[in-house]
Protein backbone atom coordinates (compact mmCIF):
# COMPACT_ATOMS: atom_id res chain seq x y z
CA UNK A 1 0.00 0.00 0.00
CA UNK A 2 2.89 2.36 0.81
CA UNK A 3 4.28 1.79 -2.67
CA UNK A 4 0.94 2.71 -4.25
CA UNK A 5 0.84 5.91 -2.17
CA UNK A 6 4.30 6.81 -3.44
CA UNK A 7 3.10 6.33 -7.02
CA UNK A 8 -0.02 8.44 -6.33
CA UNK A 9 2.10 11.21 -4.77
CA UNK A 10 4.57 11.18 -7.67
CA UNK A 11 1.87 11.28 -10.38
CA UNK A 12 -0.10 14.01 -8.59
CA UNK A 13 2.76 16.36 -7.71
CA UNK A 14 4.48 15.94 -11.08
CA UNK A 15 1.43 17.17 -12.95
CA UNK A 16 0.12 19.77 -10.51
CA UNK A 17 3.49 21.57 -10.46
CA UNK A 18 3.58 21.91 -14.24
CA UNK A 19 2.95 25.35 -15.73
CA UNK A 20 0.46 23.84 -18.18
CA UNK A 21 -1.77 22.71 -15.29
CA UNK A 22 -1.73 26.15 -13.65
CA UNK A 23 -2.32 27.97 -16.93
CA UNK A 24 -5.13 25.65 -18.08
CA UNK A 25 -6.82 25.83 -14.65
CA UNK A 26 -6.87 29.63 -14.74
CA UNK A 27 -7.51 30.11 -18.44
CA UNK A 28 -10.34 27.60 -18.89
CA UNK A 29 -12.97 29.55 -16.90
CA UNK A 30 -11.87 32.80 -18.57
CA UNK A 31 -11.93 31.26 -22.04
CA UNK A 32 -15.32 29.69 -21.32
CA UNK A 33 -16.80 33.04 -20.29
CA UNK A 34 -15.14 34.71 -23.26
CA UNK A 35 -16.55 32.05 -25.57
CA UNK A 36 -20.11 32.55 -24.28
CA UNK A 37 -20.11 36.35 -24.34
CA UNK A 38 -17.93 36.54 -27.44
CA UNK A 39 -20.22 34.26 -29.41
CA UNK A 40 -23.27 36.28 -28.37
CA UNK A 41 -21.53 39.53 -29.31
CA UNK A 42 -20.33 38.25 -32.69
CA UNK A 43 -23.77 36.81 -33.46
CA UNK A 44 -25.44 40.10 -32.64
CA UNK A 45 -22.96 42.13 -34.69
CA UNK A 46 -22.93 39.77 -37.66
CA UNK A 47 -26.71 39.26 -37.92
CA UNK A 48 -28.11 41.30 -40.78
CA UNK A 49 -31.32 43.28 -40.53
CA UNK A 50 -33.11 42.63 -43.82
CA UNK A 51 -35.04 45.45 -45.46
CA UNK A 52 -37.87 43.86 -47.41
CA UNK A 53 -40.42 45.53 -49.68
CA UNK A 54 -43.98 44.23 -49.40
CA UNK A 55 -45.80 44.66 -52.71
CA UNK A 56 -49.48 44.37 -51.81
CA UNK A 57 -51.66 43.49 -54.80
CA UNK A 58 -54.63 42.54 -52.62
CA UNK A 59 -55.16 45.72 -50.63
CA UNK A 60 -55.40 43.74 -47.39
CA UNK A 61 -52.17 44.93 -45.79
CA UNK A 62 -52.46 48.05 -43.67
CA UNK A 63 -49.56 50.49 -43.27
CA UNK A 64 -50.33 50.89 -39.57
CA UNK A 65 -50.08 47.13 -39.01
CA UNK A 66 -46.70 47.04 -40.77
CA UNK A 67 -45.46 49.95 -38.66
CA UNK A 68 -46.53 48.21 -35.43
CA UNK A 69 -44.82 44.99 -36.50
CA UNK A 70 -41.60 46.93 -37.19
CA UNK A 71 -41.76 48.51 -33.76
CA UNK A 72 -42.31 45.19 -31.99
CA UNK A 73 -39.39 43.38 -33.64
CA UNK A 74 -36.15 44.95 -34.89
CA UNK A 75 -34.79 41.78 -36.54
CA UNK A 76 -36.02 43.02 -39.94
CA UNK A 77 -37.69 46.02 -41.55
CA UNK A 78 -40.75 45.76 -43.79
CA UNK A 79 -41.80 48.54 -46.13
CA UNK A 80 -45.30 48.47 -47.64
CA UNK A 81 -45.31 49.37 -51.34
CA UNK A 82 -48.41 50.23 -53.36
CA UNK A 83 -49.36 47.87 -56.18
CA UNK A 84 -48.82 50.64 -58.78
CA UNK A 85 -45.08 50.58 -58.04
CA UNK A 86 -44.82 46.79 -58.29
CA UNK A 87 -42.91 46.78 -61.59
CA UNK A 88 -40.24 49.25 -60.46
CA UNK A 89 -39.72 47.43 -57.16
CA UNK A 90 -39.45 43.94 -58.66
CA UNK A 91 -36.97 45.16 -61.30
CA UNK A 92 -34.86 47.59 -59.28
CA UNK A 93 -35.37 46.57 -55.62
CA UNK A 94 -31.63 46.29 -55.00
CA UNK A 95 -30.94 49.82 -56.28
CA UNK A 96 -33.81 51.08 -54.13
CA UNK A 97 -32.04 49.77 -51.00
CA UNK A 98 -34.06 46.61 -50.43
CA UNK A 99 -32.58 43.18 -49.74
CA UNK A 100 -35.60 41.51 -51.30
CA UNK A 101 -39.31 41.78 -51.90
CA UNK A 102 -42.45 39.79 -51.20
CA UNK A 103 -45.52 39.97 -53.44
CA UNK A 104 -48.92 39.64 -51.78
CA UNK A 105 -51.17 38.14 -54.50
CA UNK A 106 -54.56 39.59 -55.34
CA UNK A 107 -56.20 36.40 -54.05
CA UNK A 108 -54.87 37.02 -50.54
CA UNK A 109 -58.30 38.18 -49.42
CA UNK A 110 -59.58 34.65 -49.90
CA UNK A 111 -56.64 32.44 -49.01
CA UNK A 112 -52.94 32.87 -48.33
CA UNK A 113 -50.67 29.97 -47.46
CA UNK A 114 -47.23 30.53 -48.96
CA UNK A 115 -45.19 33.63 -49.75
CA UNK A 116 -41.88 33.93 -51.54
CA UNK A 117 -39.00 36.18 -50.54
CA UNK A 118 -37.31 37.21 -53.78
CA UNK A 119 -33.65 38.20 -53.32
CA UNK A 120 -30.42 38.34 -55.27
CA UNK A 121 -28.61 36.10 -52.78
CA UNK A 122 -29.39 33.65 -50.03
CA UNK A 123 -29.67 35.02 -46.50
CA UNK A 124 -29.22 33.34 -43.14
CA UNK A 125 -32.07 31.29 -41.72
CA UNK A 126 -32.30 33.59 -38.68
CA UNK A 127 -32.92 36.59 -40.90
CA UNK A 128 -35.49 34.67 -42.95
CA UNK A 129 -37.32 33.61 -39.78
CA UNK A 130 -37.43 37.24 -38.66
CA UNK A 131 -39.21 38.28 -41.84
CA UNK A 132 -41.55 35.29 -41.71
CA UNK A 133 -42.55 35.90 -38.10
CA UNK A 134 -43.24 39.56 -38.79
CA UNK A 135 -45.42 38.69 -41.80
CA UNK A 136 -47.33 36.20 -39.65
CA UNK A 137 -47.92 38.91 -37.05
CA UNK A 138 -49.38 41.22 -39.72
CA UNK A 139 -51.48 38.41 -41.21
CA UNK A 140 -52.87 37.60 -37.75
CA UNK A 141 -53.88 41.25 -37.34
CA UNK A 142 -55.65 41.13 -40.70
CA UNK A 143 -57.57 37.98 -39.79
CA UNK A 144 -58.58 39.39 -36.41
CA UNK A 145 -59.91 42.49 -38.13
CA UNK A 146 -61.70 40.37 -40.73
CA UNK A 147 -63.49 38.54 -37.94
CA UNK A 148 -64.43 41.82 -36.30
CA UNK A 149 -62.28 41.22 -33.22
CA UNK A 150 -61.11 44.45 -31.58
CA UNK A 151 -57.65 45.10 -30.17
CA UNK A 152 -58.96 44.75 -26.60
CA UNK A 153 -60.63 41.44 -27.42
CA UNK A 154 -57.48 40.18 -29.08
CA UNK A 155 -55.42 41.05 -26.00
CA UNK A 156 -57.94 39.22 -23.85
CA UNK A 157 -57.69 36.15 -26.10
CA UNK A 158 -53.88 36.20 -25.95
CA UNK A 159 -53.92 36.49 -22.16
CA UNK A 160 -56.42 33.65 -21.84
CA UNK A 161 -54.12 31.11 -23.51
CA UNK A 162 -53.49 28.04 -21.38
CA UNK A 163 -50.02 27.21 -20.07
CA UNK A 164 -48.98 23.73 -19.01
CA UNK A 165 -46.62 23.32 -16.08
CA UNK A 166 -45.08 20.06 -15.00
CA UNK A 167 -45.33 19.05 -11.33
CA UNK A 168 -43.52 16.05 -9.92
CA UNK A 169 -45.46 14.78 -6.90
CA UNK A 170 -42.34 13.01 -5.56
CA UNK A 171 -39.91 15.85 -6.16
CA UNK A 172 -41.46 19.33 -6.21
CA UNK A 173 -38.18 20.92 -7.32
CA UNK A 174 -37.76 18.72 -10.40
CA UNK A 175 -37.87 20.77 -13.59
CA UNK A 176 -37.52 19.10 -17.00
CA UNK A 177 -35.95 22.08 -18.78
CA UNK A 178 -33.41 22.73 -16.04
CA UNK A 179 -32.70 19.01 -15.65
CA UNK A 180 -32.02 18.68 -19.39
CA UNK A 181 -29.56 21.57 -19.29
CA UNK A 182 -27.71 20.16 -16.27
CA UNK A 183 -27.66 16.71 -17.89
CA UNK A 184 -26.12 17.98 -21.12
CA UNK A 185 -23.51 20.12 -19.32
CA UNK A 186 -22.54 17.31 -16.94
CA UNK A 187 -22.35 14.74 -19.73
CA UNK A 188 -20.12 16.86 -21.96
CA UNK A 189 -17.84 17.85 -19.06
CA UNK A 190 -17.28 14.19 -18.15
CA UNK A 191 -16.78 13.38 -21.84
CA UNK A 192 -14.01 15.96 -22.27
CA UNK A 193 -12.28 15.06 -19.00
CA UNK A 194 -12.34 11.33 -19.81
CA UNK A 195 -10.67 11.87 -23.16
CA UNK A 196 -8.20 14.57 -22.10
CA UNK A 197 -6.95 12.98 -18.89
CA UNK A 198 -7.30 9.45 -20.23
CA UNK A 199 -4.90 10.32 -23.03
CA UNK A 200 -2.58 11.85 -20.42
CA UNK A 201 -2.43 8.48 -18.66
CA UNK A 202 -1.63 6.76 -21.95
CA UNK A 203 1.08 9.28 -22.84
CA UNK A 204 2.58 9.05 -19.34
CA UNK A 205 2.88 5.26 -19.57
CA UNK A 206 4.38 5.50 -23.07
CA UNK A 207 6.95 8.01 -21.80
CA UNK A 208 7.95 5.76 -18.90
CA UNK A 209 8.30 2.82 -21.26
CA UNK A 210 10.46 4.82 -23.66
CA UNK A 211 12.71 6.09 -20.83
CA UNK A 212 12.96 2.60 -19.30
CA UNK A 213 11.73 3.97 -15.95
CA UNK A 214 8.91 1.44 -15.85
CA UNK A 215 11.35 -1.50 -15.89
CA UNK A 216 12.73 -0.38 -12.54
CA UNK A 217 9.26 0.20 -11.04
CA UNK A 218 7.85 -3.15 -12.23
CA UNK A 219 10.69 -4.97 -10.52
CA UNK A 220 9.76 -3.49 -7.11
CA UNK A 221 5.96 -3.19 -7.19
CA UNK A 222 3.06 -5.34 -8.36
CA UNK A 223 1.44 -4.29 -11.68
CA UNK A 224 -1.98 -3.82 -10.05
CA UNK A 225 -0.53 -1.49 -7.38
CA UNK A 226 1.38 0.44 -10.01
CA UNK A 227 -1.67 0.92 -12.24
CA UNK A 228 -3.85 1.84 -9.25
CA UNK A 229 -1.34 4.45 -8.11
CA UNK A 230 -0.96 6.03 -11.54
CA UNK A 231 -4.69 6.20 -12.19
CA UNK A 232 -5.62 7.57 -8.75
CA UNK A 233 -2.79 10.12 -8.88
CA UNK A 234 -3.84 11.54 -12.24
CA UNK A 235 -7.50 11.30 -11.22
CA UNK A 236 -6.75 13.52 -8.22
CA UNK A 237 -5.24 16.05 -10.63
CA UNK A 238 -8.52 16.12 -12.60
CA UNK A 239 -10.52 16.44 -9.36
CA UNK A 240 -8.27 19.27 -8.14
CA UNK A 241 -8.78 21.17 -11.37
CA UNK A 242 -12.54 20.64 -11.21
CA UNK A 243 -12.72 21.87 -7.58
CA UNK A 244 -10.68 24.95 -8.48
CA UNK A 245 -13.12 25.71 -11.30
CA UNK A 246 -16.00 25.49 -8.81
CA UNK A 247 -14.16 27.92 -6.50
CA UNK A 248 -13.61 30.32 -9.43
CA UNK A 249 -17.30 30.09 -10.40
CA UNK A 250 -18.40 30.86 -6.82
CA UNK A 251 -15.97 33.80 -6.61
CA UNK A 252 -17.13 35.23 -9.95
CA UNK A 253 -20.75 34.86 -8.86
CA UNK A 254 -20.19 36.57 -5.50
CA UNK A 255 -18.12 39.40 -6.99
CA UNK A 256 -20.70 40.00 -9.72
CA UNK A 257 -23.53 39.94 -7.20
CA UNK A 258 -21.71 42.36 -4.86
CA UNK A 259 -20.88 44.85 -7.61
CA UNK A 260 -24.14 44.45 -9.54
CA UNK A 261 -26.04 47.59 -8.62
CA UNK A 262 -27.67 47.86 -12.04
CA UNK A 263 -31.11 46.47 -12.81
CA UNK A 264 -29.79 44.11 -15.50
CA UNK A 265 -27.17 42.54 -13.23
CA UNK A 266 -29.62 42.30 -10.34
CA UNK A 267 -32.13 40.56 -12.60
CA UNK A 268 -29.51 38.07 -13.78
CA UNK A 269 -28.39 37.35 -10.21
CA UNK A 270 -32.01 36.86 -9.22
CA UNK A 271 -32.53 34.33 -12.01
CA UNK A 272 -29.33 32.49 -11.02
CA UNK A 273 -30.44 32.30 -7.37
CA UNK A 274 -33.88 31.10 -8.44
CA UNK A 275 -32.32 28.41 -10.62
CA UNK A 276 -29.97 27.24 -7.88
CA UNK A 277 -32.83 27.08 -5.38
CA UNK A 278 -34.67 24.66 -7.69
CA UNK A 279 -31.94 22.01 -7.67
CA UNK A 280 -30.18 19.95 -5.01
CA UNK A 281 -26.72 21.38 -5.69
CA UNK A 282 -24.71 19.41 -3.07
CA UNK A 283 -26.17 16.06 -4.13
CA UNK A 284 -25.67 16.72 -7.85
CA UNK A 285 -22.08 17.85 -7.23
CA UNK A 286 -21.43 14.69 -5.18
CA UNK A 287 -22.82 12.47 -7.94
CA UNK A 288 -20.90 14.40 -10.57
CA UNK A 289 -17.64 13.95 -8.62
CA UNK A 290 -18.31 10.23 -8.15
CA UNK A 291 -19.13 9.53 -11.79
CA UNK A 292 -16.32 11.78 -12.99
CA UNK A 293 -13.75 9.85 -10.95
CA UNK A 294 -15.41 6.48 -11.52
CA UNK A 295 -15.52 6.99 -15.28
CA UNK A 296 -11.99 8.33 -15.29
CA UNK A 297 -10.65 5.34 -13.33
CA UNK A 298 -12.56 2.93 -15.57
CA UNK A 299 -11.35 4.35 -18.89
CA UNK A 300 -7.88 5.43 -17.75
CA UNK A 301 -6.95 1.85 -16.92
CA UNK A 302 -7.74 0.90 -20.52
CA UNK A 303 -5.75 3.86 -21.85
CA UNK A 304 -2.85 2.85 -19.58
CA UNK A 305 -2.94 -0.69 -20.94
CA UNK A 306 -2.73 0.68 -24.46
CA UNK A 307 0.18 2.97 -23.51
CA UNK A 308 2.13 0.04 -22.08
CA UNK A 309 1.66 -2.04 -25.23
CA UNK A 310 2.77 0.49 -27.86
CA UNK A 311 6.20 1.94 -28.49
CA UNK A 312 6.90 5.50 -29.65
CA UNK A 313 4.61 5.33 -32.69
CA UNK A 314 1.60 7.55 -32.00
CA UNK A 315 -0.30 6.00 -34.90
CA UNK A 316 -0.28 2.66 -33.09
CA UNK A 317 -1.59 4.34 -29.96
CA UNK A 318 -4.38 6.08 -31.87
CA UNK A 319 -5.33 2.86 -33.62
CA UNK A 320 -5.53 0.84 -30.40
CA UNK A 321 -7.32 3.61 -28.45
CA UNK A 322 -9.97 4.08 -31.15
CA UNK A 323 -12.36 1.37 -29.77
CA UNK A 324 -12.09 2.86 -26.26
CA UNK A 325 -12.70 6.37 -27.58
CA UNK A 326 -15.72 5.15 -29.55
CA UNK A 327 -17.29 3.81 -26.34
CA UNK A 328 -17.14 7.32 -24.86
CA UNK A 329 -18.50 8.87 -28.07
CA UNK A 330 -21.29 6.28 -28.13
CA UNK A 331 -22.30 7.40 -24.62
CA UNK A 332 -22.52 11.00 -25.86
CA UNK A 333 -24.70 9.84 -28.75
CA UNK A 334 -27.12 8.26 -26.24
CA UNK A 335 -27.56 11.50 -24.28
CA UNK A 336 -30.32 12.98 -26.46
CA UNK A 337 -32.70 9.96 -26.42
CA UNK A 338 -32.03 9.38 -22.70
CA UNK A 339 -32.82 13.00 -21.79
CA UNK A 340 -35.94 12.77 -23.96
CA UNK A 341 -37.07 9.71 -21.96
CA UNK A 342 -35.08 9.41 -18.70
CA UNK A 343 -37.23 6.58 -17.36
CA UNK A 344 -37.13 4.32 -20.44
CA UNK A 345 -35.36 1.00 -20.90
CA UNK A 346 -32.52 2.60 -22.87
CA UNK A 347 -31.90 5.10 -20.06
CA UNK A 348 -31.94 2.33 -17.43
CA UNK A 349 -29.49 -0.02 -19.12
CA UNK A 350 -27.16 2.73 -20.35
CA UNK A 351 -26.94 4.16 -16.82
CA UNK A 352 -26.19 0.73 -15.30
CA UNK A 353 -23.49 -0.56 -17.70
CA UNK A 354 -20.10 0.87 -16.60
CA UNK A 355 -19.06 1.74 -20.16
CA UNK A 356 -21.78 4.40 -20.42
CA UNK A 357 -23.00 4.99 -16.85
CA UNK A 358 -20.64 7.92 -16.00
CA UNK A 359 -22.24 10.08 -18.69
CA UNK A 360 -25.77 8.67 -18.90
CA UNK A 361 -26.52 8.48 -15.18
CA UNK A 362 -25.53 12.14 -14.82
CA UNK A 363 -28.10 12.90 -17.51
CA UNK A 364 -30.83 11.18 -15.44
CA UNK A 365 -30.03 12.30 -11.88
CA UNK A 366 -31.10 15.98 -12.37
CA UNK A 367 -34.62 14.78 -13.26
CA UNK A 368 -35.10 13.68 -9.68
CA UNK A 369 -34.38 10.93 -7.15
CA UNK A 370 -36.25 8.70 -6.40
CA UNK A 371 -38.99 9.83 -8.82
CA UNK A 372 -36.99 9.28 -12.02
CA UNK A 373 -33.96 7.36 -10.75
CA UNK A 374 -34.88 5.00 -7.86
CA UNK A 375 -32.28 4.66 -5.12
CA UNK A 376 -31.64 1.01 -6.00
CA UNK A 377 -30.75 1.96 -9.59
CA UNK A 378 -28.34 4.62 -8.39
CA UNK A 379 -26.73 2.21 -5.90
CA UNK A 380 -26.47 -0.57 -8.49
CA UNK A 381 -24.93 1.82 -11.02
CA UNK A 382 -22.32 3.03 -8.52
CA UNK A 383 -21.49 -0.51 -7.38
CA UNK A 384 -21.06 -1.79 -10.95
CA UNK A 385 -18.89 1.21 -11.84
CA UNK A 386 -16.60 0.52 -8.87
CA UNK A 387 -16.48 -3.16 -9.79
CA UNK A 388 -15.81 -2.30 -13.42
CA UNK A 389 -12.96 0.00 -12.41
CA UNK A 390 -11.33 -2.73 -10.29
CA UNK A 391 -11.75 -5.24 -13.13
CA UNK A 392 -10.28 -2.95 -15.81
CA UNK A 393 -7.40 -2.01 -13.47
CA UNK A 394 -6.61 -5.68 -12.95
CA UNK A 395 -6.93 -6.23 -16.69
CA UNK A 396 -4.65 -3.28 -17.45
CA UNK A 397 -2.12 -4.39 -14.84
CA UNK A 398 -1.80 -7.80 -16.49
CA UNK A 399 -1.25 -6.20 -19.89
CA UNK A 400 1.09 -3.62 -18.36
CA UNK A 401 3.32 -6.31 -16.81
CA UNK A 402 4.04 -7.85 -20.20
CA UNK A 403 3.62 -4.87 -22.54
CA UNK A 404 5.95 -2.54 -20.67
CA UNK A 405 8.85 -4.91 -21.39
CA UNK A 406 7.96 -5.50 -25.06
CA UNK A 407 9.93 -3.51 -27.61
CA UNK A 408 9.96 -3.50 -31.39
CA UNK A 409 6.74 -5.50 -31.76
CA UNK A 410 3.54 -4.04 -33.16
CA UNK A 411 0.75 -4.97 -30.71
CA UNK A 412 -2.90 -5.77 -31.37
CA UNK A 413 -5.94 -6.20 -29.13
CA UNK A 414 -5.80 -9.95 -29.73
CA UNK A 415 -2.21 -10.05 -28.50
CA UNK A 416 -3.03 -7.85 -25.51
CA UNK A 417 -5.89 -10.17 -24.49
CA UNK A 418 -3.44 -13.08 -24.50
CA UNK A 419 -1.19 -11.12 -22.15
CA UNK A 420 -4.10 -10.38 -19.83
CA UNK A 421 -5.18 -14.00 -19.43
CA UNK A 422 -1.69 -15.50 -19.36
CA UNK A 423 -0.98 -17.31 -16.13
CA UNK A 424 1.72 -15.74 -13.99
Amino acid sequence: MNKSLLIIKREYLTRVRKKTFIISTILFPLLYLGFIFGTAYITKKSSKVLKVAIVDSSGTFDRGMVARANMQDSSSYLDLIAAEKADSVTKHFSKMGYDGYVVIPATAKDTLRTLTLNAEKNHGITSIYGVRNKLNTIWSDINYNKLGISEEQRSAIEKSKLSLQERNIFDEKADSGLASGIGYVSGFLIYFILLIYGSQVMMGVMEEKTNRIAEVMVSSIRPFQLMLGKIIGIGMVALTQFLLWIVFAVLIYNVTKASGSGNAVSAIMGEVEKTISNINVPFILFCFGFYLLGGFFFYSSLFAAIGSAVNEDMREAQSLSFPVTMLVIFSIALMAPVIADPTGDLAFWASIIPFSSPIIMMCRIPFGIPSTVPWWQLGLSMALLIGGFLLTTWFAGKIYRTGILMYGKKPSWKEMLKWAFRKA
